[in-house]
Order: structure tokens, then sequence, then C-alpha cells
């Protein structure tokens, strides 16, 4: 999730890392697994999926690759992931502000969207 003080490329960047993770899970793909496949070592690779870096085209291309992604397929779903993790940050806002749940009713209510948020990311 992101905070008010991120700016848009830093969310872009973290979109883009966090949907590179999540595929590389989809995979059952280690970080070091990937590595060996990208030829980019673990480290560069764990800050692209924090969000730290911005990978340049040949880095993400071999991503891709390894992932068996397009290019356009990688931008695209990290466009997609940006826009769901805003509506989860607007949902669980609501949540938080609703004054008829109590305090442990609204935390059960945001363990269960977040799960469910989690099964389709």
């Amino acid at each position: 999730m992101t905070s008010e003080n991120t700016s848009p490329w830093e969310e872009q960047r973290e979109a883009m890392g966090a949907f590179i993770r999540s595929q590389r899970m989809l995979s059952n793909m280690s970080l070091r697994q990937l590595s060996q496949a990208t030829q980019i070592s673990n480290a560069y690779l764990s800050q692209i999926e924090r969000g730290m870096h911005d990978p340049t085209l040949r880095v993400l291309v071999q991503i891709g690759d390894a992932l068996h992604l397009s290019i356009e397929e990688m931008l695209q779903k990290a466009k997609e992931t940006e826009d769901a993790e805003e509506s989860v940050l607007t949902v669980e806002a609501a949540i938080a502000a609703d004054t008829v749940l109590s305090p442990p009713e609204k935390q059960a209510l945001l363990a269960v969207y977040r799960s469910y948020v989690a099964s389709h990311l």
C-alpha cells in the first residue's frame, strides 16, 4: 500500500514490483531461481520487487521471459495492481471510518476483506 506522501512515479514502481513478486510466487519460483533464470542479482531483484528501483527495459524483458510474460502484459498488470491498491485504500478507509461497527468488528471485517483481495492479486 502507498502513503499520501508517495509520488505517482513511486506508486507505479511499487505496483510493478508487487506484480513481479506475485507472478514469481505464482510461478513457484524463489528469488534465487528468478535470479538464475534472468542473470540478475538476488539483491537487485529484491529491490525491484520492493519498489526501490526502476528496472530498465532490458531487465523487464529478462524478468518477463523468465516468468513467460510480455512487456505489454507486465505494464498493464502493474497498472491494474496500482488501481486495485487505490481501491483497497478506499474500502479500508471506509471500514475504519464506520461509526456503527465496534473496533473488533472492524478488525474482523478488514481481515476478511484483505484475505479476499490477496487471493485476487
